[in-house]
Parts: C-alpha cells; sequence; structure tokens
C-alpha cells in the first residue's frame, strides 16, 4: 500500500516535517524581478515567446490587487522574501538510483517508488522548483499518451504547449494565476488521445524542502475526445518557523464526451500558504471532476471550477477540508454553466477543531441562453469544540428562469449520544470521535481508488489523535 503524507495537529507530530541537505545549481537569492525572469527562462532553455510571456506576467502581477479576502487573511506576506527559483543540481531522470542520496531517502519516505510499482501508470515527482524523477509505462506511450513535466513538453510538444497554455486561466485572471505565469517551475503535462482511456492513476507528487521556498508548479491536461484520464497528486513540506508560498495553476481541457478526475490530497505542514488556481474547461457531453482534500497549511485557497461550455456537459467537485489550531482552510468551488442542458454537482465536508476555521467559498452561474440547466450544491460542516468556526458564503447567478438550483447546508457537533453508543461497544472516546468523523466525509472517501480511501481515513484518524479527553 501506499504510504500517504501523514499529520498531527500537534507540529512535533506532523511525520513529513523533516528537511534535506539539498544541492542546488546555483546559489538562490530571495524576490522577484525582471532579472529572476530571465534565469529562470535561460537555465530552462525555452523558447523566446514564453520568456516574453513570463515578463508581461510579471508586470501584470506586480500592478494587480489581490482579492479582498486574500488580503484579509494574509495581509504581512513579503513577496520579496520568497526564493521564486531552487534548482536541484541533480538532473532529472527515469532511474531510482541515479537521484542523489538525500532526494532518494526522502521519495522512499513518501512511499513512492512502491506507490509507482503497484498502483500507478505512470510518476512525477518535483522536488522544489524541478521535476527530479519521472517515469511513463511503455504501453501507455504506445496508445500515444503523453505524460511528462511541463518543462519537457514545452521542449518536446511546443505546439501542444503554446496552442493551450493560459487558454483556459488567462495569466490575468488574479494576481496569484499571474505570479504563476511569470515563475512557473515543474508541474505535469498530460495528452490523452481520441478515445483512449488511461486504465489506471497517473501520478505526481510535490514536496517543497526549502526554508522561504515558494513552488509554483503548472499542470496542463488535454483529454481529447472520448478519452479518459484520472489524476492524483500529493503534497507536503517540512515544518518550519518561516512562512513558505504554493502557488500553483491547473488547467484542463475536456473534449467532446471526455472525463477526467483529478484527485488532490494536499498534506501541507502549518506554515505554508496554499493558494492555488484551478480551471476546467467541459465541451459537450464531457465530465469534470475534481476530488480534493485539503489537510495542514497555514491558510488554503483553492476553489476549483469547472466551465460547462458546450451542451450536456457535466461536472462535480467533491471536497474535505480539516482545519486545526491556527489554520484556515478557505475552500469551495465554482460552476459555470454556460451551454444548455449542463449539469453540476458540489459536495463540501469541513471538519475544524481547535479554534480552526473553514469556509466554504462557491459560485453556481447559469449564464443567458444556458437553458434547462441543474445544479445542486450540498455543505456540511461538523464543528469538534467551541472554539472553532464554521462559514458558508455561496453565490448563485441564474440567467435562466428554467434553471433548477439546490443549495442546501448543515452545521453539526458531534452527539454525546453517539459518541455514548460507540463506547459501549468497546471503543475509547477517541476511537469513537474518530468513527464519526471518518462517516462524515465517507461519501467524499468513497469515490476513491481503494488504497487511497484507507490512507485518507488514516490522515483524518491522525488529526483526531488528542481531539478528546
Amino acid at each position: 500500500m501506499t504510504t500517504s503524507p501523514s499529520f498531527d495537529l500537534d507540529l512535533t507530530k506532523y511525520q513529513l516535517g523533516w528537511s534535506d541537505e539539498a544541492e542546488y545549481a546555483f546559489t538562490p537569492e530571495k524576490g522577484l524581478d525582471e532579472g529572476v525572469i530571465d534565469q529562470i527562462s535561460w537555465w530552462k532553455g525555452e523558447p523566446r515567446w514564453m520568456t516574453k510571456l513570463r515578463q508581461r506576467s510579471l508586470k501584470t502581477f506586480e500592478r494587480k490587487p489581490m482579492n479582498p479576502w486574500f488580503a484579509v487573511n494574509m495581509p504581512d506576506i513579503d513577496f520579496q522574501d520568497i526564493y521564486y527559483y531552487l534548482k536541484p543540481a541533480a538532473a532529472q531522470t527515469d532511474e531510482w538510483d541515479d537521484l542523489p542520496e538525500q532526494m532518494r531517502q526522502t521519495y522512499e519516505k513518501l512511499g513512492i517508488p512502491e506507490a509507482e510499482r503497484q498502483y500507478l501508470a505512470g510518476v512525477t515527482s518535483q522536488y522544489d522548483s524541478e521535476v527530479v524523477y519521472h517515469r511513463n509505462r511503455e504501453d501507455l506511450e504506445k496508445q500515444g499518451i503523453l505524460f511528462c513535466d511541463m518543462d519537457t513538453a514545452l521542449r518536446e510538444y511546443p505546439d501542444i504547449v503554446k496552442q493551450y497554455f493560459g487558454t483556459v486561466i488567462p495569466p490575468g485572471d488574479n494576481k496569484f494565476a499571474a505570479l504563476n505565469t511569470s515563475v512557473w517551475s515543474g508541474g505535469s503535462f498530460i495528452y490523452v488521445p481520441p478515445g483512449v482511456e488511461v486504465e489506471m492513476p497517473l501520478q505526481a507528487y510535490f514536496r517543497i524542502n526549502s526554508e522561504n521556498a515558494g513552488q509554483f508548479e503548472r499542470t496542463l491536461i488535454i483529454a481529447d475526445e472520448g478519452a479518459k484520464v484520472h489524476y492524483i497528486e500529493g503534497c507536503s513540506a517540512p515544518v518550519y518557523t518561516n512562512d513558505a508560498l504554493h502557488s500553483a495553476v491547473v488547467e484542463i481541457v475536456v473534449k467532446p464526451s471526455a472525463r477526467v478526475t483529478y484527485t488532490t490530497i494536499q498534506n501541507w505542514s502549518p506554515n505554508v500558504y496554499n493558494l492555488v488556481t484551478k480551471r476546467a474547461r467541459v465541451e459537450a457531453e464531457g465530465h469534470m471532476e475534481w476530488i480534493d482534500g485539503n489537510i495542514g497549511s497555514k491558510l488554503t485557497m483553492k476553489y476549483p471550477s469547472v466551465y460547462l461550455v458546450g451542451p450536456k456537459a457535466t461536472g462535480e467537485v467533491l471536497s474535505v477540508a480539516y482545519a486545526g489550531a491556527g489554520q484556515h482552510q478557505d475552500a469551495g468551488a465554482k460552476m459555470i454553466h454556460a451551454a444548455p442542458e449542463t449539469t453540476s454537482k458540489i459536495v463540501s465536508k469541513s471538519i475544524s477543531k481547535d479554534g480552526g476555521i473553514t469556509t466554504y467559498r462557491g459560485l453556481v452561474r447559469v449564464d443567458d441562453g444556458a437553458t434547462n440547466c441543474k445544479s445542486h450544491v450540498q455543505c456540511d460542516a461538523l464543528i469538534l469544540d467551541e472554539e472553532s468556526e464554521s462559514r458558508t458564503l455561496p453565490y448563485m447567478e441564474v440567467g435562466e428562469r428554467d434553471a433548477q438550483i439546490g443549495h442546501e447546508a448543515t452545521v453539526s457537533k458531534v452527539a454525546d449520544e453517539q459518541l455514548f453508543y460507540l463506547m459501549s461497544r468497546g471503543l475509547s472516546e477517541e476511537q469513537a470521535m474518530g468513527m464519526v468523523v471518518n462517516g462524515f466525509i465517507e461519501p467524499i472517501t468513497r469515490t476513491l481508488p481503494m488504497e487511497y480511501a484507507v490512507e485518507w481515513s488514516r490522515l483524518i484518524e491522525l488529526q483526531m489523535e488528542g481531539s478528546v479527553g
């Protein structure tokens, strides 16, 4: 079984909180300016059009204000106190034994080699700013499936990258999309040809190793007509006194009748700002599903979006957020119905304890002309003590009278009767509490492949250690 990241609300128990002595290709310097942009592009040997896009995006980032709720939640972030590009000295390899010993030990601890052998069609592993390991199965390559890191894709498939890069999420979409477009490095690229189904999940793992580091991976997935693919990513970082920044961009193109599932299990340490822009464009009769798990991180702001642009397209977001002491999970979803007979579903589960804050922030919009649309939103919050908070901020914009839009929300606490019943069956109070919480998120975990569902449940159990008594 894969070894997923493990996190306990006591910082000393964060099991991925170590850091490694890594060697870098050059001495990194903090801060962001045109020189940093040029350095990134030079090291990567990028085409001129990408360098110019980076430079334009930097100017957009500098002049674009933060959305109000971002600014309120992180007023002290210093963009000049961050390493924007940390290039490991080791070159990318497809053989584990070729990785430096420190990196290899890191990924052995994370269970990546075993995951690749037993469960996965392909694996990408990113360490700070660069992908250090990648392997794609030969049988997938024979089917025409392209799976590599974004830097390799830009070199080997420049026409495809140029055709789609920044088309789902323009650089000026928001301040952090502009930041990512200016300094992006690494991330995954997937292209699945028409009618091809990837039977096993593709996986990427992202590790921030350095203090004051930023990680800005860029992921682009294109599922051509009738194709099917499932992509899974996991994340972790050491515990430091100073903050780290993770600001990724994920663009997904779902062609007619294609299906894409994107699963994220992000288990950052409590000093990470996790600010991600994720969006899919779905054409006629296509389907997009986001499965999103957020644990750890000082602040998460992430709202996976689905733009339903073709008739009978469907979208679904299933999310779980857990906020402990000093943490704020501000997550949600956006569904944009821009074509007739489109359908969407949002299910959000949140858990807060020890003064943690969870926020659901979502949007359902039905455009003029998008007739016969259906959408259902369900937000369920579980609060485990008197100090914690749950907030729900749903927005509905409906431009057609025949739209069927539903929203329901619940906020609950663990009832004494539930605990008493379970404890009367021989469970400790802590075990009983963990069982109730796992039952609460079961609608999400049952959508995962079995090995990931087991690990996700184990993560929640670790969260519950010391939660009672």
